[in-house]
């Protein structure tokens, strides 16, 4: 979702009218996941993320 509000602009539809707004979120998501698979095709990982105070008290270290 962040991902395609913030580099895809999903968060109001340019268009008037049900079709055309679908069509809109359909490229949007078929661009998501193109970036995505040149990403991976790139060997470029995905970020590491936080881990919570909580996640780091489990046995294991999660």
């Amino acid at each position: 979702m962040s991902q395609g509000v913030r580099a895809f602009g999903m968060r109001r539809s340019r268009y008037i009218g049900l079709a055309k707004t679908a069509l809109q979120q359909t490229l949007a998501a078929v661009g998501i996941n193109v970036a995505r698979v040149v990403q991976w095709l790139d060997g470029r990982g995905q970020a590491i993320t936080r881990t919570s105070r909580f996640a780091r008290l489990a046995p294991g270290g999660l």
